[in-house]
C-alpha cells in the first residue's frame, strides 16, 4: 500500500505544473563571450602534402532569443568577427576572418530558476579577410562560405529583476572548400565547439 502511495505521489509530482521562467511574447537578450574551438584535426591539403590546424578565437558575442511559448524559443546568435589562424604541417600558413550566425529552435526544461535548454538549427559561416605568411608567403587564399546543422545546449540562471546569467556550448558541422590563387587545393573539416558565458536580460 505504502509502495503505490509513494508512486503516485510521484507521479502527481513529475505531472504537476512547475513555474515558468518565460512568458509566450519574451524577449531574451545576452551578452557574453564565446569561444570557437576547431576540432584538432582538420583533414589534409594539396593531395595529402599538408595537414592542416585551425586556431580557436575568442570573442564578444550577443543572443537574442524569442519564446513563442513559456518552453520554445527562437535564438539568434551573433558575434564580433572572430580570427583564426591557419597552420599546414605545424607551420603558420596564414589567416582569415569569420561571422558565424546562427539560427536554433530551443526547448527549455527546469524550473523559474534554473533553465536547461536542448536546441537545433543552422548555421551560416561568412569566411573573408584571408591572409597567408610562412609557406603560403605571396599566394592567395580562399576559403568558402559554408551551411551547416548546429546543436546547442546549456542553462540560464534567473537572478532579480529580469537579470540572468548563462553558459552554452554550440557544436557546428562546419566543413569549407580551400584554394590557393584560384586553384582548389581540398577542403578543411572545421566542427567548432562554440562555448561561452553570458549576461541576459528579459525583455
Amino acid at each position: 500500500m505504502k509502495t503505490r502511495y509513494l508512486i503516485l505521489a510521484l507521479t502527481l509530482a513529475v505531472l504537476a505544473p512547475t513555474a515558468q521562467a518565460f512568458e509566450s511574447g519574451d524577449l531574451l537578450v545576452k551578452l557574453g563571450l564565446h569561444n570557437v574551438d576547431p576540432k584538432n584535426d582538420n583533414g589534409s591539403l594539396a593531395s595529402g602534402a599538408f595537414d592542416a590546424h585551425i586556431g580557436s578565437d575568442l570573442k564578444p558575442s550577443i543572443q537574442a532569443e524569442y519564446f513563442f511559448t513559456p518552453r520554445i524559443g527562437v535564438e539568434l546568435l551573433a558575434s564580433v568577427p572572430f580570427q583564426h589562424d591557419v597552420y599546414l604541417n605545424g607551420a603558420k600558413a596564414g589567416s582569415f576572418n569569420h561571422l558565424p550566425p546562427t539560427l536554433s529552435v530551443q526547448y527549455h526544461f527546469g524550473n523559474d530558476r534554473v533553465q536547461p535548454f536542448l536546441g537545433a538549427g543552422v548555421n551560416f559561416t561568412w569566411t573573408y579577410s584571408e591572409d597567408t605568411t610562412g609557406p603560403l608567403a605571396g599566394t592567395e587564399l580562399g576559403i568558402d562560405n559554408s551551411w551547416g546543422l548546429a546543436l546547442h545546449g546549456g542553462v540560464d540562471f534567473k537572478l532579480n529583476n529580469g537579470w540572468y546569467v548563462g553558459t552554452d556550448l554550440r557544436w557546428i558541422d562546419l566543413n569549407a572548400d580551400v584554394s590557393v590563387n584560384g586553384a582548389q587545393v581540398g577542403s578543411v573539416q572545421v566542427d567548432p565547439l562554440a562555448y561561452g558565458l553570458y549576461v541576459g536580460w528579459k525583455f
